[in-house]
């Protein structure tokens, strides 16, 4: 009798133990922290890179330190290729990327990108917000999660030498970000030979002469400080750059799924502030280049239409038949731009009516 009690007095004492130690352990699970490693070209001090660190401050404190950036500003891991590479070793987990690291995820999102083919920024948004979803989607099939959407703006060529003409492009030695599809589709239908290098090396390539026109748009300019090394700028936009803010999903889906939601929700919420002050900011960013004295040439005046609209078709044409944009993404592209250009001259020939 005596022996069987001290037996359940033990067994009480040991699960009192047990129920100790769960505890203990408790806190410390709730409390597990994971860093997401995050790395951007954008400079540190501009506006990319300001938004990105607010965004990181935001989703510490309402996390409650349960997930924290560690952000890599500036390039200093790399170009783009070499950022996703790192993501895929699991070196890194996300990054800030313009359209060309977009391009390796998925490539018809560029779509967004091509030459000479919308008229305005609300063209824009009316097709990115109907292909949006396929854009989440091909993410995610990639093995990306999307966070947020954002642009680098309206492209502009940058210049030693003033551009009159679209045919003035093919005496340049323009810069082309190395391995860039889009970018060699428009110079292939411009028949322009561009230098082919990684975005790292343009600013001391621009300095020995090996190039002497870039494009970017004026924001990126001034923050990469390439308009020091060139006098001119375009009039006239080649294109609107796109970019976003992604994740790895095996990062992505390891959170626990509050902290998944938060991500998603706060990222979304930078996107939004990243594309209206990168508006606001390159619109900016003219009026500060024109006051350190660049010139701006190439009106919209100046252009010959049939000349764009060419360059436009064939190199829409040269990224179908590669397989990096598929037909029926750019034939439902210019279909939602019919749809919004006769919704838009039916509204304004109803508003001019007496």
């Amino acid at each position: 009798m005596r022996h069987s009690y001290s037996r359940r007095a033990r067994h009480f004492i040991a699960c009192i133990g047990w129920c100790l130690v769960l505890s203990a352990s408790l806190p410390a699970m709730a409390e597990k922290t994971y860093e997401l490693k995050f790395a951007t070209l954008a400079p540190v001090g501009s506006t990319w890179a300001n938004l990105l660190q607010e965004w990181a401050d935001e989703v510490k404190q309402q996390s409650d330190g349960r997930l924290v950036f560690k952000i890599y500003p500036g390039g200093v891991q790399g170009d783009e290729p070499d950022v996703l590479k790192k993501i895929r070793f699991g070196q890194l987990h996300g990054g800030a990327f313009t359209g060309y690291g977009i391009g390796h995820i998925y490539s018809p999102a560029r779509a967004l990108e091509l030459p000479f083919l919308y008229s305005g920024i609300d063209e824009i948004d009316y097709v990115r917000n109907h292909f949006m979803g396929d854009i989440e989607q091909g993410y995610r099939d990639n093995g990306y999660e999307m966070l947020g959407w954002m642009e680098v703006g309206f492209i502009y060529f940058f210049s030693k030498e003033p551009i009159r003409s679209l045919d003035d492009l093919q005496k340049r030695r323009i810069w082309h970000w190395q391995g860039d599809p889009m970018g060699k589709a428009f110079f292939d239908a411009s028949g322009i030979a561009p230098v082919p290098l990684s975005i790292i090396d343009v600013y001391t390539s621009l300095s020995t002469g090996l190039i002497d026109t870039v494009y970017c748009p004026p924001l990126g300019a001034i923050a990469l400080q390439w308009f020091n090394k060139t006098g001119y700028v375009t009039n006239v936009p080649m294109a609107n750059g796109i970019g976003s803010l992604i994740v790895s999903r095996r990062f992505y889906q390891n959170l626990p799924q509050d902290l998944q939601k938060l991500l998603k929700s706060t990222g979304q919420a930078t996107g939004a502030k990243l594309i209206a002050a990168t508006r606001k900011d390159n619109q900016d960013s003219l009026d500060v280049l024109r006051s350190k004295g660049m010139k701006f040439v190439l009106d919209p005046e100046d252009l010959d239409e049939a000349q764009v609209n060419d360059i436009s078709t064939r190199a829409a044409q040269s990224l179908m038949d590669s397989g990096y944009i598929p037909q029926a993404i750019i034939t439902s592209i210019q279909q939602w731009l019919a749809e919004y250009r006769a919704d838009k001259e039916q509204q304004e020939s109803i508003n001019a009516d007496p």
